[in-house]
């Protein structure tokens, strides 16, 4: 490590010349090396894990000096020709730069004023919080967006989300009293585990079925269904590793209208379907450097929106289930924003939970306190599956009958994991082909 970092010095003075002797691909190639040999901690859940790996004056500074230097050699190299692999990584390093100047700006600033020690409850009440919170909204999102344009998105979709499930309301001919009501009759839910497994069972082999009316990529390994055994993850319904989806059920009641969303967010073709197809492509070594979360979640709510083209939500409570988790994601984007830029109290978050979501008391305490510890994550789903929705929407306007799903879907993937401004690229060049 020694070793490549003195070469890392010895690349900073280089300067223009640099770029005039040596190719992209090297450049590339060094680009990598150093930024593995300057250790730079990986983006936590936790800001107050985030915040104990800063790293030493010194290394803040080493970093600075490195990702300027680089921010002065991109633009020798920005007129040269470069295949498409050789564009995506030139766009990959100029928005890394960028984004982890930003970072290391506000970290020297947190070590130089000696911010160090206990750390508040959130973010709002750091020295300087607004400023770090913005920056986190861009690392976890992958786009550059503002609070205030991010609260607005979220009203228009608590609208559209309230919507929907105002449609299958009145589709009952219940009241709104007595529909919330009937949605804890004991028929809408599991009592035990083995019905659980047996309805996730049923779920993935008809979305297996019907997987190619929406994709082209269909050999992907086969995903295991499993009972969760992590209890810290018990605030969430499920999740997915190492090609097992964990469904979580600590003996209690199992609501049957999770099934189906649940499953296609974290297996097919959520989670599981995207990270196969990304292993499947050839991804440079500058891209395996980075994950962008808004676009691995993003992509695993907007698949939730196919389930009735992949064979489920075959009924409206079905469906129902969907919206009901996504009534709360898109109350999560409003009271994480209020809470982390706002500078809103436990109260005024609450009050906001309670304008908009019906029969989820029981989690609105435990969802507040989530955001406080994990600024900007939440946002991730919501901004994720609306950029792409927009997208879908842009492309079928403009192809009319020649649009076909496949090829979109192709287009988004094809690339793995990348800030939504790439995407975006790959989406509308060629649109054509």
């Amino acid at each position: 490590m020694k070793l490549i970092i003195a070469w890392a010095f010895i690349f900073l003075i280089q300067g223009c010349s640099f770029a005039q002797k040596y190719s992209f691909d090297t450049f590339t190639e060094n680009f990598v090396k150093i930024y593995r040999a300057l250790e730079i901690p990986d983006l936590q859940l936790s800001f107050a894990e985030n915040f104990r790996q800063i790293k030493s004056s010194a290394n803040i500074q080493q970093q600075l000096e490195f990702f300027d230097q680089v921010d002065k050699e991109l633009p020798f190299y920005n007129t040269k020709q470069k295949n498409a692999q050789q564009q995506l990584d030139f766009s990959l390093i100029q928005y890394e730069t960028r984004l982890n100047k930003e970072r290391l700006v506000l970290e020297k600033r947190w070590v130089d004023e000696k911010s160090q020690g206990t750390l508040p409850d959130n973010l709002y009440n750091l020295p300087h919080g607004k400023e770090w919170y913005a920056y986190y909204l861009k690392r976890w999102t992958g786009a550059d967006v503002s609070p205030d344009e991010l609260y607005a998105t979220g009203l228009n979709e608590v609208q559209r989300v309230q919507k929907h499930i105002d449609d299958i309301r009145l589709q009952s001919g219940l009241s709104e009293d007595s529909f919330y009501h009937y949605l804890n009759d004991p028929s809408f839910f599991y009592n035990n585990q083995a019905q659980v497994q047996q309805s996730f069972e049923n779920t993935k082999a008809v979305i297996l079925k019907n997987i190619s009316r929406l994709f082209t990529v269909i050999n992907i390994p086969d995903v295991g269904i499993k009972k969760g055994i992590d209890e810290n993850l018990v605030q969430t319904p499920g999740y997915y590793s190492n090609n097992i989806f964990y469904y979580n059920y600590f003996d209690k009641p199992y609501n049957k209208r999770q099934v189906d969303w649940l499953f296609i967010h974290e297996a097919i073709p959520g989670h599981h379907y995207q990270t196969s197809v990304a292993a499947q492509s050839n991804r440079s070594a500058v891209q395996l450097l980075f994950w962008y979360p808004g676009f691995s979640e993003g992509w695993a709510a907007y698949t939730e929106e196919l389930g009735k083209e992949l064979g489920v939500y075959k009924t409206p409570y079905d469906e129902l289930g969907k919206w009901e988790w996504d009534i709360v994601r898109s109350v999560r984007v409003l009271i994480d924003i209020g809470l982390n830029f706002y500078g809103w109290s436990d109260d005024k978050a609450l009050a906001c939970w309670n304008k908009y979501i019906v029969n989820q008391d029981a989690i609105a305490m435990r969802e507040i306190n989530r955001m406080k510890r994990w600024p900007a994550q939440v946002i991730t789903y919501k901004y994720g599956a609306e950029k792409i929705m927009s997208w879908k929407e842009k492309e079928m306007q403009a192809m009319g009958n020649a649009f076909n799903i496949k090829k979109f879907h192709d287009k988004i993937l094809a690339h793995g994991s990348l800030p939504f401004f790439l995407v975006e690229r790959n989406i509308f060049t060629n649109t054509g082909d």
